[in-house]
């Protein structure tokens, strides 16, 4: 037990010094969870209203499609992004693999079904007669929609929380699309991996410390949002 005890001592040390390498994960983290977010609410969240709010033929069909993809293994993910952007595919030349942007877009489509179900979900809830009242003050179109999101914004927001956990915790799709990059790709969970394998516990441990850090704050955001919902 010895080693553990160490190996934490040590994690708290490389912690407080600034040790370059392990912020340096940290930072790519931040980068790149922060891009796929941003870029998930920006597609997710309209989409998330219009399955929420309007009735079309075949929409069970389609929030059966996205409740699955809500479980979607990360490697698969991965998989499916490497074939477009790797150089012989059809995003190849715009030089996403082995990049910031490319872990981001993969992300992204990892993500965006959590966004969209949670928003759709939300806006579902709300009071039927908010609509009747909203057409009834003269509000159409986007008016409706930014007034129907305002009131569930709590719920909204909850959602990419949510995303926003589920991004920086995922290793496989950093690794097979950032190729764990030293310097550059490199992400707290794939340098988890690889400093663990490597023998350097003390690192792993530290970087774990920083993701269990970041889970604990996602899951108090998310049950403050929960009480004010409730």
């Amino acid at each position: 037990m010895d080693y553990i005890a160490q190996g934490f001592i040590h994690a708290i040390k490389l912690l407080l010094s600034g040790n370059p390498e392990t912020y340096s994960a940290i930072i790519t983290t931040l980068k790149v969870s922060t891009l796929s977010i941003s870029m998930s609410l920006l597609i997710g969240i309209p989409l998330g209203f219009l399955l929420g709010y309007f009735s079309f033929p075949g929409k069970k069909q389609c929030r059966a499609v996205v409740d699955t993809l809500l479980a979607m293994p990360t490697v698969v993910v991965g998989l499916l992004v490497y074939g477009f952007v790797t150089r012989r595919g059809p995003l190849g030349e715009m030089g996403l693999l082995f990049s910031i942007a490319g872990i981001a877009l993969a992300q992204t489509i990892l993500v965006i079904p959590i966004v969209i179900s949670l928003t759709a979900t939300a806006i579902e809830s709300l009071d039927r007669r908010l609509r009747v009242n909203l057409l009834t003050l003269g509000a159409r179109g986007k008016q409706i929609a930014i007034a129907s999101l305002l009131e569930a914004r709590y719920a909204v927001l909850t959602a990419g929380v949510t995303a926003y956990g589920r991004a920086i915790s995922e290793v496989g799709i950093s690794m097979m699309i950032g190729g764990n990059i030293k310097w550059h790709t490199r992400t707290i969970t794939t340098a988890i991996a690889l400093e663990t394998g490597k023998g350097q516990f003390a690192m792993g441990i530290a970087l774990g410390l920083v993701l269990l850090a970041i889970a604990f704050t996602m899951n108090g955001i998310i049950s403050a949002l929960k009480r004010k919902t409730a």
